[in-house]
């Protein structure tokens, strides 16, 4: 039996683990989705291992750690894969793809069935950790079932594209795209691969490499096809300005078609073009035109980290730039690391006025530009930055917290803000903080909790009471960061939970009766998405909130119409008490024009308690006969 420090050593092993797969780097090749299922899955393991991590107290049973121990044998396997799949010749991973994708699938069931062998009714969890670790279980075992299948164009390209004298160039050309073979830079580093791979191996087998040559030299004759006058051999003078390169589809926006200039994410996690997207909702649409699942806000939220990309590939490949909306003078890409160098010495030796100096400067020079905020990441500010969360000095505290909002606009940045364990400070800054610390944390929080995996370890570390606190109690602008945030993180259910038992259901209703707060959409947003918990929908009920909602309905903008609308399903369903209520309010006539003019979603909800309605009045009617 395993004594407390083994499994201690085990648990910290397996969150070490986990953390070095969601570290590892983007897979540009042919397993790329084989690779990010695996990766996708993996993460969200942690808030598990984080638990029992946290919970070291707690004996674990003999087959829970046999179950564990299994568990770390499979992720040290899945480690490895995606280690080796993501290595090397781009050519012999498409080769050898129905090799990996079995070698995926048997990771996959050693990761299921040592999962299944753990009894997490008897582990001291919270219920969104006990939630999470259900759906991923279903995930894994869905997965088990129904092994990835490789992609079979893939396949049949390869076929064609080896039997073939005189290639088929669009089949060469898919071919090129899906293997990530399409600048000279990539061509040079995949002939070293495959250099490298022949002296490893003594040259064996000859075949392989000789096939591997072969479709090096037909993916190289079709990239270079549109400009014969550069020679792959000069790797330096890479830029190839006379040929027209395949954009990526991952920078085209999927409405235009076209190369981003200045793309933006939608709710659904979807990016897109700016004028393009703000085009199709200045027409009045509410979905995401890829998904056409309907958006939770209409913010539009840039994407920096993609715009980095387009701008690298277009420099790689002698495209020009697209035009930003950089104001002229300094440029956008220019990054004095020299600067951001002696700031960070600050941030370490200085005394305290030279530490909040450059914390105040970091936080400015983050917030200017893109190009800055990955420099002042890759520097390791980062971790700097989030020891003075606790500093005494207030402006100090409010300049780190700042900072740390800015860089977050950076999506890889929000993954290093994590890692070294700044949720809990930035909750304790939300708390204890100035009003305008209170206020960024806030803001901080939700940039951080666009990533689903962030919501959960959010809502564990305390910050909704005090984000329900500064609801009531901040500035205008205050009040609207917590609500922004409070809606986000309630997208998970267990923070929903919490949210209701914090009491948020009064301040919400309070703001909704107070139309000249400014809150009354931020008020109506969250209540809807609680009314779909049991908790919530409780809770709202007691608040009487019947004759604010029908009038709501009345007299709102169409989004609040559409809440109002949803939350009044939810109150209706099964519950004769509110229908009758509702009748004596008269809101038939209310909800029979909301049917008739809303908007498709507060239609389906209108008719639906309009439906209710009409079976209580036939009740009614067969009683009284």
């Amino acid at each position: 039996m395993a004594n407390n420090q083994d499994e201690g050593d085990l648990v910290s092993q397996l969150v070490d683990l986990v953390k070095e797969i969601s570290e590892l780097s983007e897979c540009r090749n042919a397993s790329r989705k084989m690779y990010g299922n695996l990766m996708r899955r993996v993460k969200l393991l942690s808030p598990l291992f984080e638990e029992l991590k946290d919970n070291s107290q707690q004996k674990l049973e003999d087959g829970d750690v046999k179950g564990l121990l299994a568990l770390r044998i499979a992720l040290n396997l899945a480690l490895e894969l995606l280690k080796s799949v993501n290595h090397g010749s781009k050519i012999f991973q498409a080769l050898q793809i129905e090799k990996s994708a079995s070698r995926f699938h048997e990771v996959t069931t050693q990761i299921e069935e040592a999962l299944s062998q753990i009894h997490y009714e008897r582990l001291d969890l919270t219920e969104e950790v006990r939630e999470q670790i259900e759906l991923v279980q279903v995930q894994f075992k869905r997965a088990k079932g129904r092994m990835d299948s490789p992609d079979l164009q893939l396949q049949k390209d390869l076929g064609i594209v080896d039997k073939g004298n005189e290639p088929d160039l669009e089949a060469v050309k898919r071919l090129s795209e899906k293997m990530y073979l399409t600048t000279v830079n990539d061509l040079k580093r995949e002939s070293m691969a495959i250099h490298d791979m022949v002296i490893s191996t003594g040259g064996h087998p000859e075949d392989r490499f000789e096939l591997m040559s072969s479709l090096l030299k037909k993916i190289k004759d079709c990239v270079m096809l549109g400009n014969p006058e550069v020679d792959i051999g000069e790797g330096e003078k890479s830029v190839m300005r006379h040929r027209s390169p395949v954009i990526p589809d991952d920078f085209r926006c999927p409405i235009s078609l076209e190369l981003m200039k200045d793309p933006v994410i939608v709710s659904t996690g979807q990016t897109y073009e700016r004028s393009s997207i703000q085009k199709w909702l200045d027409a009045g649409h509410k979905t995401c035109p890829k998904t056409q699942q309907t958006l939770l806000h209409t913010a539009l939220t840039p994407n920096y980290v993609l715009k980095s990309l387009i701008a690298l590939w277009c420099d790689s490949n002698g495209v020009e730039l697209p035009k930003s909306n950089n104001k002229p003078g300094r440029s956008g890409s220019e990054c004095d690391r020299t600067v951001i160098g002696s700031l960070l010495q600050k941030l370490v030796i200085g005394d305290s006025d030279e530490q909040r100096s450059a914390a105040g400067e970091l936080r400015l020079l983050a917030k200017r530009n893109a190009d800055n905020r990955v420099c002042i990441a890759e520097a390791g500010a980062i971790p700097l930055l989030v020891e003075l969360l606790s500093s005494r000095d207030g402006r100090t505290q409010e300049h780190a917290v700042t900072a740390l909002l800015n860089l977050s606009i950076n999506e890889a940045n929000k993954g290093i803000i994590v890692s070294v364990g700044a949720i809990p400070e930035i909750v304790d800054v939300l708390k204890n903080g100035s009003t305008e610390a209170r206020e960024n944390a806030a803001a901080t929080l939700f940039s951080l909790s666009v990533l689903d995996e962030n919501k959960v370890a959010i809502g564990a570390a305390g910050a909704i009471p005090p984000l329900i606190d500064l609801l009531q109690e901040g500035t205008p602008r205050g009040k609207k960061d917590a609500a922004t945030a409070i809606f986000n993180l309630c997208i998970y259910q267990g923070n929903k939970v919490r949210a209701v038992r914090g009491g948020i259901v009064t301040p919400l209703m309070k703001l909704l009766r107070d139309a000249s707060g400014g809150m009354m959409d931020e008020a109506l947003a969250i209540l809807a998405i609680l009314a779909s918990h049991h908790e919530g929908k409780m809770a709202i009920a007691e608040a009487e909130p019947m004759p604010v909602l029908v009038e709501v309905i009345r007299t709102g903008s169409a989004r609040n119409r559409e809440n109002g609308s949803a939350v009044l399903w939810s109150l209706c369903a099964g519950d004769v008490r509110s229908l009758k209520i509702m009748k004596e309010l008269g809101a038939e006539e209310v909800l029979k024009e909301l049917s008739e003019n809303g908007t498709d979603r507060a239609k389906r909800k209108a008719g639906s308690v309009l439906e209710l309605l009409q079976r209580i009045d036939t009740v009614e009617t067969l009683v009284s006969s």
